[in-house]
């Protein structure tokens, strides 16, 4: 069994404590207060010209050398733009696939296409696309796409068909109802090369059909085990019919520390900073799902807390329910990239090989 384990990226901000406020190391936004004492100037200005980008550089060196397998870019529309974050670190990491999220409303497929030939040729095959629906209709309109519900996800799909196209055929040719392609694709040094894979989302039932057919990862939003179960089997029955095969995903935040309580401790430390209440679904050392722990920050529907030894069974439990591919996050994101990496992979690798030797 082949598990990917990715790590997103704080595109809008981090901290070490989860502030009512959105924080971002390295810069500060124009009007936050300075970090000196009341009454002593600070000589690089209101707005010292730190540059974010070079802590987001730290993680993902973090992520590369604590053994994850890729970062996600996270879509956020008050954040860095995903592809910029990922031409920026292509250079500085030398394993990870990158996966940057964006909306099937950012523009031309073919545009899109010939930036993603792009990133593949200048990082060895290593760059993915995680396309997203945009949010309810009013978040949409916010950013310029006035396309009603049931628009999305065939648009979404014929972005997908257009953009695999030019990749893949030349002369290629499409005509639908949000793209029409003449004679296009790609040649020359553009031409044969990795079409980037694609990770899709969503629970309806729509969305999971639109996976088996297009998608080469689906991740899942965090939910229990029991819970995904019966999504996870639809998806794979769906992509078998169709003579695919598709991952399944899971997006989830992990808080892991060396015992349970010292988990808990610090879970109700981050919900206490963030102005959030205590409502923690477990106690007496036995760790669990915590919905919502940490979703205003991260996007995660829920939170593993734990030690390390119960987090890494919860995450081995869902392998063996069938997710292949976790995306996983923690506040701070550059320290708990190494305590992950270091604590919790390990003991899930060591648990997958046991399982497949004793098969």
């Amino acid at each position: 069994m082949t598990i990917e384990f990715i790590w997103q990226l704080p595109t809008s901000g981090d901290g070490r404590y989860a502030a009512p406020g959105i924080t971002r190391r390295g810069e500060r936004n124009a009007g936050a207060p300075s970090p000196l004492q009341a009454g002593v100037s600070d000589p690089r200005g209101a707005r010292p010209p730190f540059n974010y980008f070079d802590y987001l550089h730290q993680i993902a060196r973090a992520a590369d050398l604590s053994g994850f397998n890729g970062i996600r870019i996270r879509h956020d529309t008050q954040g860095d733009e995903s592809w910029i974050v990922a031409g920026y670190l292509a250079r500085s990491t030398r394993h990870l696939k990158l996966i940057a999220e964006f909306d099937a409303a950012w523009g031309s497929a073919v545009y899109a296409a010939k930036n993603a030939v792009s990133f593949q040729r200048f990082t060895g095959g290593r760059f993915a696309w995680q396309i997203g629906q945009g949010g309810d209709a009013a978040a949409r309109r916010r950013q310029g796409d006035a396309a009603p519900d049931a628009d999305i996800l065939p648009r979404i799909e014929e972005f997908i068909t257009v953009a695999r196209g030019v990749q893949s055929t030349a002369p290629f040719s499409f005509k639908g109802k949000f793209f029409e392609v003449q004679d296009g694709g790609f040649k020359g040094p553009l031409a044969n090369h990795p079409v980037n894979s694609i990770y899709l989302t969503g629970d309806t039932p729509e969305a999971l059909a639109l996976s088996a057919r297009q998608a080469d990862v689906h991740v899942f939003d965090a939910a229990p085990t029991t819970d995904l179960q019966p999504s996870i089997d639809s998806l794979q029955a769906q992509a078998r019919h169709l003579g695919r095969t598709v991952v399944a995903g899971l997006r989830i935040d992990v808080l892991a520390r060396e015992t349970f309580d010292e988990a808990l401790r610090d879970a109700r430390r981050y919900r206490s900073g963030a102005g959030l209440p205590d409502d923690a679904p477990f106690e007496d050392d036995a760790a669990a799902f915590w919905p919502g722990f940490a979703q205003a920050q991260t996007g995660a529907h829920g939170a593993l807390v734990g030690s390390y030894e119960q987090v890494s069974a919860a995450l081995h439990a869902y392998a063996q329910a069938g997710v292949s591919s976790f995306v996983l996050a923690a506040i701070p994101h550059f320290e708990e990239a190494y305590r992950i990496g270091e604590h919790v992979l390990p003991r899930v690798r060591a648990a997958l090989s046991a399982q497949m030797q004793a098969a």
